[in-house]
């Protein structure tokens, strides 16, 4: 009776807390991340509006100075990473032939600890204010001396939310290096696990790096602590050389996975090999590496001195190298191959040039020289831009019209998303190919608003135009997944006439993924099974059981412990006008409540042994033949 554990499966909304279930948490990702989007999105309007005309009074200057930090925050930490790791949980145990996550359980606790973390630092608004300082909450624009008690929203919830990501990339490197189907090598893994697997290595050396910043400023704040106070022995720079030694990787943590999806599509629609795979590998690696060595030349203007800013000059030009090798591999791919076009290749098309562009002003930027004139300039946030979201967003967005039939089993209407593409395109480029301009004519960034007559009300009327013709194609993003829930799941298992082993299954996956493990003979291991005229891959095993994790509820408790322990350690030295919430809060009744929660679960995961389940055969039997 070794098959006889009892089956847990829940319905409805317990289904969704409980679930442990990598492509559920895929989606999961997709809407926290997609609603943080939307409001980041929002905040970015707001910003565009404000600066749509001079002296404009839309917002004042501390409103802006919160939806400004807001807008950084949410889009780096909260909207587009999340959605990275939608499409890694929903994508990646499928493309290696796995049938789950190395560590489901903690798959789940990375995905509250992101959501809840993400949720403690919005409701900021509502307590006090959001945080003030900037993105990158330098400080000491970041002390309680010049800051509100927003940026204590923001050192708890990004450190929550750090928590789950840091927890996330080292399941991915454990999967990715231990679960790969048999023959899998890891020259024959697709170049979207390839750029998964460096990302999850770079979040592994980055984020402690950010979460000891984020201790130490903690500290300062609600310890009185003196890390980074100058006048007592501390060093402001030091904040710096932390942030950004996370803060740069962090951009490759961004933009590597968006290269996988744009490698992925142009193979797929231009029907060829990718060109150069193995280049393309080494190029990853070398990117991922370089990426730690260039820290520095965010910081050229705090006078590090010529030799540490030569070092890091050059080795910011190095990186253009191995970039510029994936884009020309990208252009032979397309080149002689019968590239069709639909809404997810016209995005990857799309990313093509634009990241060009943002690379080529990156290379401006890394000579110190020319940085001193740019760097507090408008032409940086053009720069920025560019790389980010005429990178990453294109390719996520282009990910999310090539795999939503195999995540949803709908096809999204190719109508409404050539529109949004469209309107996505030239919005963006109407946006921000005019900051550059802004910038080198002087219009400095961070302010909330500017004189007239200076030269600049016109770009700045066209920039606002073009962000709100992306928020247009937002709308129209979001009308195509309504529409397209209202149709019967009937996409087929492999719509795209793919390369990959995911599209070698049904759309939606099952539950257990492969009925058997697939046997890979080669690289784009789909293809080749069909170029030899089988209808399916070669199982590498005999019909059998399959063995699946049991849901539970502790990684969402772990986490609501958390949350609710951040505000009681937020509002310990608070003065409330309630003498029963003075109490409560002074006395870090409600903190330790809070890690309470969070440690009993802990301890209930220890204590009670969890099998699992498993789907006997006549189960699976039954299952294909209905």
């Amino acid at each position: 009776m070794a098959h006889a554990h009892t089956v847990k499966r829940y319905t409805g909304l317990m289904d969704w807390l409980t679930t442990v279930d990598h492509k559920k948490i895929g989606i999961l990702y997709l809407i926290g991340g997609g609603l943080f989007f939307l409001l980041g999105g929002l905040e970015a309007i707001l910003i565009r509006i404000q600066l749509m005309y001079p002296q404009n009074d839309f917002l004042d200057a501390s409103t802006y100075n919160q939806v400004l930090t807001m807008h950084g925050t949410t889009m780096i930490f909260l909207a587009v990473m999340p959605i990275i790791f939608a499409f890694m949980n929903a994508i990646i145990p499928l493309q290696i032939g796995a049938r789950d996550v190395a560590y489901p359980f903690v798959n789940a606790v990375g995905f509250w600890m992101f959501f809840l973390g993400g949720l403690l630092l919005n409701v900021s608004w509502f307590f006090n204010g959001a945080p003030d300082a900037g993105w990158t909450s330098y400080v000491p624009l970041a002390n309680n001396e010049y800051s509100g008690k927003g940026v204590d929203f923001y050192v708890l919830g990004l450190q929550i939310a750090g928590i789950g990501t840091l927890a996330g990339g080292i399941n991915f490197l454990v999967t990715i290096i231990n679960m790969r189907a048999p023959g899998m090598t890891f020259m024959r893994m697709p170049l979207f696990t390839w750029t998964s697997f460096i990302t999850s290595a770079l979040i592994l050396f980055a984020f402690p790096a950010i979460t000891v910043g984020l201790v130490l400023l903690m500290f300062e704040r609600l310890f009185s602590a003196n890390y980074f106070d100058v006048a007592a022995g501390g060093n402001i720079v030091l904040w710096q050389h932390i942030f950004w030694i996370f803060g740069h990787p962090e951009v490759y943590i961004l933009i590597l996975p968006a290269f996988g999806i744009i490698s992925e599509i142009v193979s797929t629609f231009a029907r060829k090999r990718l060109f150069g795979y193995s280049a393309m590998v080494f190029a990853t690696a070398l990117i991922g590496f370089l990426g730690f060595m260039v820290w520095v030349h965010h910081m050229f203007t705090t006078g590090l001195g010529p030799i540490g800013n030569a070092i890091f000059s050059i080795a910011t030009m190095l990186i253009a190298i191995p970039t510029g090798i994936k884009i020309f591999n990208w252009i032979f791919t397309m080149w002689g191959g019968q590239y069709s076009f639909n809404t997810a290749s016209l995005f990857a098309a799309g990313f093509i040039p634009t990241f060009v562009m943002g690379g080529v002003t990156g290379v401006m930027l890394a000579a110190p020289a020319a940085d001193w004139q740019y760097h507090d300039s408008y032409f940086v946030v053009a720069h920025f831009h560019y790389v980010i979201v005429g990178g990453l967003v294109f390719g996520l967005l282009a990910g999310l019209h090539y795999w939503w039939p195999k995540m949803f089993g709908r096809m999204l209407n190719e109508t409404i998303g050539k529109f949004s593409f469209w309107t996505f395109f030239i919005g963006f480029h109407m946006t921000f190919l005019v900051q550059h301009f802004l910038g080198l004519w002087g219009m400095p960034r961070r302010i909330f608003t500017f004189l007239e007559n200076q030269g600049l009300d016109e770009l700045n009327f066209i920039s606002t135009i073009g962000a709100l013709l992306m928020g247009v194609s937002t709308i129209a993003i979001l009308v195509n997944i309504a529409v397209t829930q209202m149709k019967p799941r009937n996409a087929p298992a492999d719509p795209w006439d793919g390369r990959t082993l995911e599209w070698s299954i049904p759309s939606p996956a099952p539950e257990y993924n492969f009925k058997q493990i697939p046997l890979v003979r080669g690289l784009d291991a789909l293809f080749k099974e069909k170029i030899e005229g089988k209808k399916e891959m070669t199982p590498a095993e005999p019909l059998g059981p399959i063995h699946m994790p049991s849901p539970s509820i502790l990684p969402f408790t772990m986490s609501i412990g958390l949350f609710i322990a951040g505000f009681g350690f937020m509002y310990a030295r608070w003065d409330f006008d309630n003498g029963f919430l003075d109490a409560i809060f002074g006395h870090y009744i409600v903190a330790g409540a809070g890690l309470l929660i969070t440690l009993v679960s802990m301890l209930l995961r220890s204590v009670f042994d969890d099998h699992g389940y498993h789907i006997e055969v006549e189960e699976l039997e039954k299952e294909v033949h209905a």
